[in-house]
């Protein structure tokens, strides 16, 4: 064993090495590497369904989340043989990503000091057609009221067009709405259609909302950001640790929930969310079900933009 290597976990018939547990990724609470390891652990059996088969961009930060750190795309060498891998292409060749298909290989990562994983919105299987939309709601401030505000605004927009949003906090500073698609559409075209309903949204709501993406012209309004559909791009992974001050999770919320004036961006920690699921679940339980194609949905948005703009 390596003199790095303090301890090994057993994991699904999986040996998965713990190197330097002690080292503090956030010092400000004391939260160490094996903490890490035994959060993902935990949220494993309801942050799998959302990892599974999907190329990874893992956030590495083997200084803690203040110290240097990068951005990881390639499965590098001294990976285990058993962590899934899929060659996917790039421009002017193609990249070696790793799949994380199990508890093991989740465990592994955070010993990698990855904190975050950034999983595509596509599947190996099919990497051209999302399977998931995803609207980034940035606020230009710290108030959140604007945020909760404009997904609930948004989420009604996209339920009327006969999707099934769902919502999510993103431990940074905003909120996630995800919709399932049925991967019968391309990016250009699910992207497409997020920027257009981000538009007609923007457009009912112009002293609140923008879609402009530079800073300087959205002049205090709050962001739809869609520019993550795209192919090659990620999202933050439900129930990821963020790289920021006392270990905020991105938290999947009920709608219910949306109305509660105390929910912010940061509500759960690494230390608190496992009370959370403990408590009350995954509030994304069943969300699989939600699943739509987008061509009625494309229809509808059509309709009503044409109808706003007579």
């Amino acid at each position: 064993m390596s003199p790095k290597v303090k301890q090994q976990l057993r994991i699904g018939g999986r040996v998965v090495p713990l190197s330097n547990p002690d080292k503090e990724l956030f010092p400000d609470d004391g939260i160490t590497k094996a903490e890490l390891v035994d959060y993902y652990r935990a949220v494993s059996h309801v942050m799998l369904p959302h990892l599974k088969g999907r190329p990874l961009i893992m956030e590495r930060h083997p200084d803690g989340y203040g110290g240097k750190s990068f951005i990881q795309k390639d499965v590098p060498g001294y990976f285990p043989d058993w962590i899934h891998r899929r060659e996917v292409p790039k421009e002017g060749g193609s990249v070696t990503m790793a799949l994380c298909d199990d508890a093991a290989t989740l465990a592994y990562l955070a010993d990698q000091a990855c904190i975050t994983p950034h999983p595509w919105l596509s599947r190996a299987d099919h990497l051209n057609c999302p399977d998931r939309l995803v609207f980034d709601l940035d606020p230009p401030a710290e108030d959140f009221e604007i945020v909760r505000w404009a997904a609930g605004a948004l989420g009604d927009l996209l339920t009327d067009l006969g999707l099934r949003p769902a919502v999510m906090t993103t431990g940074s500073r905003g909120l996630h709405l995800l919709v399932l698609l049925d991967r019968r559409t391309d990016f250009d075209t699910a992207r497409a259609f997020a920027r257009s309903a981000a538009e007609l949204l923007a457009t009912r709501h112009s002293d609140k909302l923008t879609t402009e993406p530079r800073k300087a012209k959205r002049r205090g309004r709050l962001y739809l950001d869609v520019q993550r559909n795209a192919y090659a791009q990620s999202s933050v992974a439900p129930y990821a640790v963020r790289a920021r001050p006392h270990a905020p999770v991105a938290t999947p919320v009920t709608w219910d929930e949306l109305d509660d004036p105390a929910l912010g961006p940061q509500s759960w920690t690494l230390r608190t969310l496992p009370d959370r699921l403990a408590e009350h679940g995954d509030a994304w339980k069943g969300l699989s079900r939600c699943r739509r194609s987008l061509t009625r949905a494309e229809r509808r948005l059509a309709g009503l933009t044409a109808d706003e703009c007579a």
